[in-house]
């Protein structure tokens, strides 16, 4: 199986820095522009040099091609092509996405979005549910220790949180105090 090439993330200047800026690439036309110059802490520029080889361009992970499958004919044309993973289209119907995913089922093809009964969604979820309660069992949480009213700590920003200071008037240095000019 041939890898694809790992690429950097080509990003904005300031995406990190302002709200407007978004995670999206736009090519840098400005003059002064870092980016367009290539300025190395700018990061990288997308260039025809990341490209991957026309074998394996637009393949699935798994290295396998991927088929988009929106009909039972679709799927009937995959018969006999075992290097090929499914993607049925979001459109389908419950009704004929089960017949579509028990026919991809007979004829060994992976589906990469198989959507499961109501019942599997649900059995899923309790198993999860089970999971995350047995590991938070495993941790023993020490009870709090209830304080007495007396001892209890104040809520901050509430009145009782400082004492009030008393007033106490400025002290003088020395003589009155005269305006000069």
């Amino acid at each position: 199986m041939i890898q694809k090439k790992k690429k950097p993330a080509f990003k904005v200047p300031n995406l990190g820095f302002f709200k407007s800026v978004k995670a999206r690439w736009r090519k840098p036309r400005g003059t002064a522009n870092k980016k367009r110059m290539k300025y190395r802490f700018m990061g990288c520029l997308p260039k025809i040099g990341y490209r991957n080889a026309d074998v394996i361009r637009g393949n699935h992970p798994s290295g396998m091609k991927e088929a988009f499958i929106s009909n039972m004919g679709d799927l009937d044309a995959q018969k006999g092509i075992t290097d090929v993973v499914l993607r049925f289209a979001s459109g389908i119907g419950m009704r004929k996405r089960k017949l579509m995913e028990e026919k991809a089922k007979s004829m060994n093809l992976r589906v990469l979005n198989i959507c499961g009964t109501p019942e599997e969604k649900s059995n899923a979820y309790e198993k999860k549910q089970a999971f995350m309660k047995a590991k938070s069992g495993s941790k023993k949480k020490k009870a709090p220790q209830q304080m007495a009213p007396a001892q209890a700590a104040p809520k901050m920003g509430t009145a009782q949180s400082k004492p009030k200071a008393q007033f106490q008037p400025p002290r003088s240095k020395g003589g009155p105090v005269t305006a000069t000019k």
